[in-house]
């Protein structure tokens, strides 16, 4: 079968009062592509004419009163064909899109904002029913793919638009109403007929058939408002605005053209209140068009500046622009105000503003754009508009507005040294990709011109390569080009801010962030406007990117998605500490931790939004799952909303510790009081630091020596000021403090031991407190944090169990037996009484010797080692600076409070690593 085309230069035949048939109408081109076609053409020439005549008489009922036929009804008609435009600030103009006019009662409230705007003359531009556009495009699609279902389709649509007006009107208004929507079904049907007969469409013929929802809208909301007793008349904007076709997806308007015709369609429709299609318009050829996807927004910006009106609302169903895709950042805030550029910027990098075009017609004419929730009246909504520099605060925030993401993109980079100072390779770079008709959405080179790299759709990046490859076919096999790489799996990543431009540490910030995240960038570009900051991310660390940025410049809090290990005697008190200081610690830091998950040796605890602390216990033993360790930290990690992880192990088991080191390359950061990592193999330690110094991942460990004590952090302190380490000696065992603090004359050493057991103070072996290794572990970290790199085995222990006990069966057994063996070690406290000394068991590293020990020594009465109560620690450093008297940290170094307390410290820490204020 031959194929035809059906072309209408002008819908006026369905719509306009003034269109005479169609073969009276030299506008219309009804032709056919072979001379074999004549018979379904002329069926539909007939069909199309009689249907004129009759859409004649009933647009001319919906558009004005009957006409009589008497001299004052002429000379009326005469006089408002005089009636002038007024432009200016008299004019609001509003847009409605198909999800605020999707059912009858929100149309109702559509007509409620339009009466309520107290502004002089009205303007309002709808787009068709929620919906409705796909369905007209479905209908097209299944017509030319000769599926007769476009029937039972079309009908479909009648209904939704019939249903909608009973529902709303009455009367004549009605009864005109639907006359006219059978009537453009009918036509829609011979149309479809004829797609259907041919197999397909052309681009026009698309374009008049989608178009029809908004027609209906515009005519439905007229009626209502007129039905409420208002001056109201709506407008077919394809009498309008006239556009010029630029590529399948652009159009632009020719404003001088469409202000005539905007003039002239006034002076004979003048109203105080004026509805008028959105998306379509005609060519100059009067062929309808629509002005492509997001068309009704760009419709009210062209006809606000056609009116040059005071204000351009557009009514959408959020409550603004957000600072970031709230769907992505949950704590994302609507802005007060968006420059023009920034709100294109914005646009352009996917933000749900408005299109990029939209911004144009405006921003000549200062109009600023509201941007409002139809279904939240009292929310003010984001302001559009050129603004001045003293507008906002001068806080860092303010310099950035807002974040958007471009998921699915992949990077191409050309690279060669042959391409340095060559003219004409960029061009010939990308007319290769304007070849294939892709699209660059970024581009970075380096200033030796090395390569250049640019980012593609995923979906064209195929055919980029391929044309790239075949374009530099002969410079590749002769080497001045090394590679057309495609880096597969990207997203783009923009910080958006007018007011970046020349704002030192705006940049710094933003990288930073990125890196604390522990996020790889793989390109950056930046203009000389500095609007915006591009950057090129992996696609799986898109959400976390975007989460880390908009929280780092403080556009929501802090947030840290927490995993606890080993909820026993320390754990589950620091889950107790994190319920208490949650709230204050949101309200008064901005510091948000989320403790997503709790595993023990046999059980563990999954949640996506947060553990609720308050009841952790039983939910794990409603909801506790079987303990799988590499699950529990997938969880806590990939949760996408949350930027930054930390693990805190709170056992003591060396397994657990064995993970550290594979975590931290993921980026989890780690906080432990777990000794096992640091005294381990001086290997495996050694391989442990340098990681946390290579990366922004943070490993910390305040609570490995002396619990909640500074101990680490004074350290540090001192050798980062430049001072040296000559001796760190201490009592870092809270069990041999009380222990040694109460065995004086009268008491045993069995007595005192056998009391502390009791009171809590020992392991439920007390051989594991008197072996004394748990010191000498002590003592290894410090030597390590000292510079000395001595393996656990170097450091000599005294071990104060006595060698025929250390192979007891069990505990009860060694404390049973160890009277036996208290007169040695009272011989020794009494010399030492005798004396005027004490006995404290003690670790020492001798940096200057570099050894390091453990042992029973005596102290003068004076001694602060002596001066100890309870189960206190006490930690002296000897430097160069400290040499006569030594810096000396003394407190609580034992129990599941203070050792929980070092492990909060050390998550606040992090807290502010990661850029909560301080």
């Amino acid at each position: 079968m031959a194929s035809f085309s059906y072309v209408l230069s002008h819908s006026s035949h369905v719509l306009s009062p003034q269109t005479p048939p169609i073969e009276s109408n030299p506008k219309y081109i009804l032709y056919s592509s072979s001379s074999q076609c004549r018979h379904p053409i002329s069926i539909l020439r007939s069909k199309l004419n009689r249907m004129a005549l009759v859409g004649q008489r009933l647009r001319r009922g919906t558009q004005r009163k009957q006409i009589c036929a008497s001299i004052a009804d002429v000379s009326l008609e005469k006089s408002t064909e005089n009636v002038q435009l007024p432009k200016g600030d008299v004019w609001s103009v509003h847009k409605f899109g198909g999800t605020c006019v999707g059912n009858s009662e929100r149309i109702k409230n559509v007509a409620e904002v339009i009466v309520s705007d107290d502004s002089e003359m009205k303007l309002v531009v709808v787009s068709a029913m929620s919906k409705v556009t796909d369905m007209m495009y479905d209908l097209i699609n299944k017509a030319q793919s000769r599926d007769k279902s476009y029937e039972s389709a079309l009908d479909a649509v009648r209904e939704k638009y019939k249903s909608t007006a009973h529902d709303l009107l009455d009367g004549e208004e009605l009864a005109s109403f639907l006359s006219q929507l059978h009537h453009d079904i009918d036509n829609l049907l011979a149309m479809l007929q004829a797609i259907y007969i041919a197999g397909h469409a052309m681009e026009s013929f698309t374009d008049f058939v989608v178009g029809h929802g908004e027609l209906w809208s515009a005519s439905l909301l007229s009626a209502v408002i007129r039905q409420r007793g208002f001056d109201c008349k709506w407008m077919d904007t394809r009498e309008v605005l006239i556009v010029n076709p630029t590529s399948s997806n652009q159009v632009d308007p020719d404003f001088s053209e469409s202000a005539r015709r905007l003039e002239r369609w006034y002076s004979k429709n003048s109203a105080k209140i004026i509805i008028a299609t959105g998306f379509i318009a005609s060519t100059h050829q009067n062929i309808p068009t629509t002005l492509k996807r997001d068309g009704s927004d760009f419709s009210a910006a062209i006809m606000g500046a056609l009116l040059t009106s005071r204000r351009v609302t557009i009514w959408t169903d959020v409550d603004g622009v957000y600072s970031a895709d709230p769907r992505k950042v949950k704590e994302a805030v609507v802005l007060k105000t968006l420059s023009y550029q920034e709100a294109w910027e914005m646009s352009y990098f996917g933000a749900n503003v408005l299109h990029p075009r939209t911004i144009i017609p405006v921003m000549q004419y200062d109009i600023p754009i509201i941007i409002r929730n139809i279904f939240n009246l009292s929310a003010p909504g984001t302001t559009i508009c050129r603004q001045t520099v003293d507008e906002e605060s001068e806080s860092l925030v303010s310099f950035v507005k807002g974040f958007a993401t471009i998921d699915n993109v992949a990077l191409i980079n050309v690279e060669g040294t042959g391409m340095a100072g060559v003219p004409g390779t960029a061009n010939a770079i990308f007319g290769a990709v304007k070849d294939v008709g892709a699209n660059v959405i970024m581009i970075s080179q380096a200033s030796s011109e090395h390569s250049v790299c640019f980012a593609v759709p995923e979906k064209e990046v195929k055919a980029v390569a391929e044309a790239l490859k075949s374009r530099f076919r002969q410079a590749l096999e002769a080497g001045r080009l090394s590679q057309v790489a495609v880096v597969p799996n990207c997203s783009i990543l923009a910080a958006v801010g007018q007011r970046m431009a020349s704002t030192p540490g705006v940049s710094a910030t933003l990288f930073n962030a990125l890196a604390k995240a522990n996020i790889n960038i793989r390109a950056i570009a930046q203009g000389c406007t500095e609007y915006n900051i591009t950057v090129v991310v992996r696609r799986e660390d898109s959400i976390k990117a975007l989460r880390a940025v908009h929280s780092r410049f403080y556009l929501s809090r802090t947030t840290i998605a927490m995993g606890i290990i080993g909820p026993g005697l320390i754990g589950a008190t620091l889950l107790e500490q994190l319920k208490d200081q949650a709230s204050v610690l949101k309200e008064d830091f901005n510091i948000d931790l989320r403790v997503l998950g709790i595993i023990s040796s046999k059980s563990m605890l999954l949640c996506d939004e947060g553990v609720d602390l308050t009841n952790w216990r039983e939910l794990q033993g409603e909801r506790g799952e079987t303990a799988d360790m590499e699950r529990f930290v997938q969880h806590v990690h990939q949760n996408h909303f949350i930027p930054n992880t930390v693990l805190v192990d709170c056992t003591a088991n060396p397994d657990i510790a064995s993970h550290y080191y594979n975590w931290l390359r993921r980026g989890i950061h780690v906080i432990t009081p777990n000794k096992r990592a640091n005294s381990g193999p001086l290997d495996q330690y050694l391989k442990l630091r340098a990681l946390q110094r290579q990366s922004y991942t943070h490993y910390f460990y305040e609570a490995t020596v002396g619990a909640g004590l500074p101990i680490i952090s004074t350290l540090r302190g001192l050798l980062e000021t430049g001072d040296k380490i000559l001796r760190i000696e201490g009592i870092f065992s809270g069990t041999l403090s009380y222990i040694f603090n109460n065995f004086t004359s009268g008491k045993s050493f069995s007595d005192i031991v056998s009391e502390a057991k009791q009171a809590g103070y020992t392991e439920p072996d007390p051989r594991d407190d008197l072996s004394g290794t748990d010191v000498a572990r002590k003592v290894i970290i410090l030597a390590r944090e000292s510079g000395l790199k001595l393996e656990l085995a170097d450091i000599p222990v005294e071990n104060l169990v006595p060698e025929p006990l250390r192979a007891s069966a069990s505990a009860e057994e060694f404390m049973q037996q160890l009277p036996r063996f208290d007169v040695e070690l009272t011989r020794k406290r009494q010399e030492a009484e005798n004396a005027g000394e004490v006995l404290r068991y003690v670790g020492v590293v001798d940096v200057e010797n570099q050894r390091g020990f453990v042992e029973m020594q005596r102290y003068k009465n004076d001694h602060p080692f002596a001066q100890l109560s309870g189960s206190d620690n006490i930690i002296a450093f000897t430097t160069t600076r400290y040499r006569t008297q030594p810096l000396i940290v003394r407190g609580p170094g034992a129990g599941a409070q203070v050792t929980a307390g070092g492990i909060f410290s050390d998550i606040l820490r992090l807290a502010s690593y990661l850029g909560a204020p301080s």
